[in-house]
């Protein structure tokens, strides 16, 4: 009975780490995806299942700190001035390279 127990504590802790694994884009993040992506595709219910699906298709591609990385670059790239010369001058990095990849798997999985 304790050995039974154990294990499927043991195992019910592993698909925990697991799952936060897989889903570690905090809620904020996945919900200002949805929002750009409404706001470019149409504010309506099917937008709003499709772009969640999106994000949870690149969340599974690419790892937080990888998309945070080519946002901030893509971000910083809209930005003007001499100090953002440098984001737009640079070419296309390896991270926003990967994250145009997941979004366009994305967009094949989702749309």
């Amino acid at each position: 009975m304790i050995r039974a127990t154990l294990t499927a504590a043991l195992t019910l802790s592993a698909g925990m780490v697991w799952a936060q694994a897989v889903n570690d884009y905090p809620t904020n993040a996945r919900a200002d995806y949805v929002f750009v992506c409404m706001a470019a595709n149409g504010q309506t219910r099917e937008m709003l299942d499709k772009c969640s699906c999106a994000i949870d298709q690149i969340a599974e591609i690419l790892p937080y700190e990888d998309y945070v990385a080519a946002e901030t670059v893509l971000a910083m790239r809209q930005v003007g001035g001499e100090r953002a010369a440098v984001f737009r001058n640079m070419g296309t990095n390896e991270k926003v390279a990967n994250f145009h990849r997941a979004e366009a798997e994305a967009e094949i999985l989702c749309f």
